[in-house]
């Protein structure tokens, strides 16, 4: 199978410029930059709730600390919230009308239900497609995010905790090498 393609920050910015005419412009906005700013699995975006992005005085978290329950690997898991992304869900918030936090921070067009990670991933797809970027998936977020960290210089072993990966092999494999980072590299000679 394929790996996901990563983004460059161009097609981000499709993406994020094609969510932003369609019905639920917030919520699709907020799940694609959970993915490519937090680094986050489809199934963590499912599963995480408001109470999870807030602190008791309102103000966004500096880190999300995801349950076991909340993780693919089943062990808890803390994702670092970037001063962009605090902005990013800051505004999100403002868009939604109650902000129980026991109610999922990405809800259903149902109304106040969530996704389950198989539906959302879907929706990752169709998002993806519409936008005209072949190849991605719901993944590929987390394979930007990793990929744009690598590029920016930061090791393999802070690559590997942000990820929430058992093992160095596979963060590896999330980092897709480009003629960018080759320049750069040979440039420091």
């Amino acid at each position: 199978m394929a790996q996901a393609k990563s983004l460059t920050d161009q097609e981000l910015k499709i993406v994020l410029a094609m969510v932003a005419q369609g019905r639920h412009a917030a919520r699709n906005r907020m799940k694609i930059l959970l993915s490519h700013l937090g680094g986050m699995r489809v199934g963590e975006i499912a599963a995480v709730k408001i109470g999870d992005v807030l602190n008791p005085n309102g103000s966004i978290v500096d880190e999300i600390r995801l349950a076991a329950e909340q993780t693919k690997g089943s062990k808890p898991r803390t994702v670092y919230v970037s001063e962009r992304l605090k902005k990013e869900i800051a505004q999100y918030l403002k868009h939604l009308k109650h902000l129980d936090p026991e109610k999922p921070l990405i809800y259903s067009q149902k109304g106040r239900d969530g996704f389950t990670a198989n539906s959302l991933g879907q929706q990752f797809k169709t998002i993806y497609r519409k936008a005209g970027i072949q190849g991605a998936t719901s993944h590929s977020g987390r394979r930007t995010f990793i990929t744009n960290l690598a590029n920016k210089g930061i090791g393999v072993r802070v690559l590997q905790a942000l990820a929430g990966h058992a093992s160095i092999a596979t963060t590896q494999i999330y980092i897709d090498v480009n003629d960018e980072m080759k320049r750069a590299a040979v440039n420091l000679l």
